[in-house]
C-alpha cells in the first residue's frame, strides 16, 4: 500500500475553528503558535485542522476574508515548525454529521451540493499555493448509509472542479457511516494519482465513548475498561446504542477474540485491501479515547491501535489535541500523556 509520507504522525486541532463558539475572542486564544511549536517539539509530522463553513463564508456564500486568516496563520505556524497540514470542512451549509434533522436531504438539494462545490473552488483557489504542506479533506463524516451512490458522485464532482484549477494538489475523502473504516471500500476507485482514502476509528465505540452525553443512548454513568472480549463490546454496544454501532465490524472480523493489536488488523483489513486496489495511500484522520476512561486503559488502547497502523503503515491524526472531551494536554491524560504522545 502506499504511504502517505509527511502525515504519518499527527494530531487534530479540534474545536479551534469547527465545533466551537465561532467568535473572534475564541479564535485568538484556543490555538496560539506555541500550541504548533508543542506538538512540532512531540515530534509529530502534521496537524489535521477541521474548520467549520461559518469561519469562512458567510449564510448567502459570499468569503469571510477574516476567517480564511486564520488558516493562512496556521499554515504559516506548520511551515515555521516543520509541519504539514490537513485542511478538513468538518462542516458544510446544510450538512453537519452531529444534527442529522439538519442535514436531511443535503443530497437531493442541488443548490447545496453547487455550493458545496463552490465552496471547494474558493478553497483551492486560495490555497493551492502551499500543495507542498496541504492536503484537502472534503467533508468530516457522512453519516447514512443509503447515500453511498450520492456520496459518490458528489466527490467526483467536487475533485474535477478542484482539478481544473490544480493538477495534482492532494485531495482526501472517505466513506459513509460516520467514515467507518468498513465503508472505505464502497469509494469508487479515483481517476488521479492525488487521492487518499481515510477513515476513523472509535471501536470499540462502547469504550472510547463511555459516558459520552451525545452518543445516543449512551448512560452517563456507563464505565468499561480496555481490553475486554469483543463480544463483550458488543453486547454493551446493543444494549444501550444504535444497531449501526453495533454492526460496525465488516463481515470478516472475528468476533470471539480478546480486543488487542489482532482486533485492529482484522478491521483495517479491507480497507487496506481497498487502498491497494485502488492504488492510493489510506490514513485515519480520527482515532482515541474520551477523559471518561481510566488512564492507563486509555494508554493499553492506544498501544493496540498504533501497532496496527505501523503493521500496515497508515498514517493518522489523533483526536484531539485540546478539549472536545478528548484533549490530550488536559489533565486527566497526566499520567500517561507522555507515552500517549511516544504512540501517535
Amino acid at each position: 500500500m502506499k504511504k502517505l509520507d509527511g502525515f504519518m504522525h499527527g494530531i487534530n486541532l479540534g474545536g479551534w475553528l469547527s465545533q466551537c463558539t465561532h467568535t473572534r475572542e475564541h479564535y485568538d486564544s484556543f490555538i496560539t503558535e506555541a500550541d504548533i511549536q508543542r506538538i512540532a517539539g512531540w515530534g509529530l509530522d502534521h496537524v489535521r485542522l477541521p474548520v467549520d463553513y461559518e469561519l469562512i463564508e458567510t449564510e448567502d456564500g459570499s468569503p469571510i476574508e477574516a476567517g480564511y486568516q486564520y488558516i493562512e496563520t496556521c499554515i504559516g505556524w506548520c511551515k515555521t515548525h516543520g509541519l504539514n497540514m490537513i485542511l478538513d470542512l468538518h462542516k458544510t451549509a446544510g450538512y453537519v454529521f452531529d444534527d442529522q434533522e439538519a442535514s436531511k436531504g443535503f443530497f437531493d438539494k442541488p443548490e447545496l451540493l453547487e455550493r458545496f462545490i463552490r465552496l471547494w473552488i474558493t478553497i483551492a483557489k486560495r490555497f493551492v499555493k502551499d500543495k507542498d504542506i496541504l492536503i484537502f479533506e472534503l467533508l468530516n463524516e457522512i453519516v447514512e448509509p443509503d447515500v453511498s451512490a450520492q456520496w459518490n458522485q458528489l466527490l467526483a464532482r467536487t475533485v474535477a472542479a478542484i482539478r481544473e484549477i490544480d493538477a495534482d494538489v492532494r485531495i482526501m475523502y472517505g466513506g459513509v457511516c460516520y467514515n467507518s473504516v468498513t465503508n472505505v471500500k464502497y469509494l469508487e476507485p479515483p481517476k488521479d494519482d492525488h487521492i487518499i482514502f481515510t477513515f476513523h476509528c472509535y471501536e470499540p465505540l462502547i469504550f472510547t465513548h463511555q459516558g459520552a452525553g451525545w452518543t445516543e443512548g449512551m448512560p452517563l454513568d456507563y464505565r468499561t475498561a480496555y481490553p475486554e472480549s469483543l463480544q463483550t463490546y458488543i453486547a454493551e454496544t446493543r444494549k444501550y446504542l444504535t444497531q449501526m454501532m453495533a454492526d460496525n465490524y465488516g463481515d470478516t472480523i472475528d468476533i470471539d477474540q480478546q480486543c488487542s493489536k489482532e482486533f485492529f488488523l482484522g478491521l483495517f483489513r479491507e480497507a487496506v485491501d481497498a487502498a491497494e486496489r485502488c492504488q492510493v495511500p489510506l490514513y485515519c484522520g480520527e482515532y482515541g479515547v474520551i477523559d471518561r476512561a481510566e488512564p492507563q486503559s486509555t494508554l493499553r488502547w492506544y498501544q493496540d491501535i498504533h501497532d496496527a497502523f505501523e503493521a500496515y503503515g497508515i498514517g493518522r491524526a489523533a483526536w484531539s489535541y485540546k478539549q472536545m472531551d478528548f484533549g490530550l494536554i488536559d489533565e486527566h491524560y497526566d499520567p500517561v500523556r507522555d507515552k500517549i504522545t511516544a504512540l501517535l
